[in-house]
């Protein structure tokens, strides 16, 4: 039986983000952007990529993130090229992520998160501006362009056949939405983290970002029995993205039913992957 506070927390979505959209300016953001430093960084040493992209001064803007996230605190936007990148990757990165997420999911879903994601990502992308805009490339003189959005993979342009990703959404019931739920995330945050670790100069593989999505897509609906070793561990290290739904609930007072939800997917199927990972 599903639990009541699950009931409430799908059924009212817009109050928890609602709540969220109260942060407006620079500094109300300082806090989401160190979760999702902290998350990116943990991924990455968890993998073992290469950290290549320290500045001259051997400083690290994901591994070493305080003094970056003390001048958020402070409102500033003056920041170095390296950091201000990932701070603009990890905004826009957000920005861009709802919207695709929700086409994953069941319709009733998707209408009730699908306003206030919309203004969750102008928010956003208004954040991110001053940081993307003063973007240099390290190394050079030369003004970069702004640090794109990622491109996240719709339902429709997965590996898999096209009926797949519906008979997961449109299933029906609580077990449909955690499903669905679980297939988005496999795949987007997979592209995310790609996203934000390419403005930090971390190296990852793309033959293993792609992997990463086609086999996940495969098994998240039924097509593929399991993943393979360093698929499944890279999975198992990005499904620890229960700790940055925790994070941010925790930092901005939100103690919100919806996240409580998240979370709860989430953190199931981390567990599983590392159950899969010593069997």
């Amino acid at each position: 039986m599903i639990e009541r506070a699950t009931v409430v927390g799908l059924l009212c979505p817009a109050v928890t983000l609602l709540r969220l959209l109260a942060a407006r300016e620079v500094a109300d953001f300082a806090e989401w952007y160190r979760a999702g430093a902290e998350y990116t960084d943990r991924v990455a040493d968890g993998m073992d990529f290469d950290r290549a992209g320290a500045n001259a001064t051997g400083a690290d803007p994901l591994a070493e993130p305080a003094e970056t996230v003390a001048a958020l605190r402070e409102g500033r936007t003056d920041l170095p090229p390296e950091p201000a990148r990932v701070v603009a990757a990890t905004y826009l990165g957000d920005a861009a992520f709802g919207r695709p997420f929700l086409a994953y999911t069941p319709r009733w879903y998707r209408l009730a998160l699908a306003g206030p994601v919309a203004l969750a990502a102008r928010r956003l992308r208004r954040i991110a501006a001053p940081f993307s805009e003063g973007v240099a490339t390290v190394g050079g003189d030369a003004p970069d362009r702004p640090s794109p959005e990622p491109a996240y993979t719709a339902p429709s342009d997965l590996a898999v056949d096209a009926d797949a990703v519906a008979a997961v959404r449109d299933a029906g019931g609580f077990e449909a939405f955690e499903r669905s739920f679980v297939l988005a995330d496999a795949v987007l945050h997979t592209e995310w983290f790609a996203h934000v670790a390419d403005a930090a100069g971390i190296v990852v593989p793309q033959d293993l970002v792609d992997r990463t999505v086609r086999e996940s897509a495969a098994h998240y609906t039924g097509g593929r029995e399991s993943l393979s070793p360093d698929v499944r561990r890279f999975q198992r290290l990005l499904f620890a993205d229960d700790a940055w739904v925790r994070d941010i609930d925790a930092s901005y007072r939100l103690n919100s039913a919806l996240f409580g939800v998240w979370e709860r997917v989430l953190r199931e199927e981390r567990r599983r992957l590392d159950r899969a990972s010593r069997n």
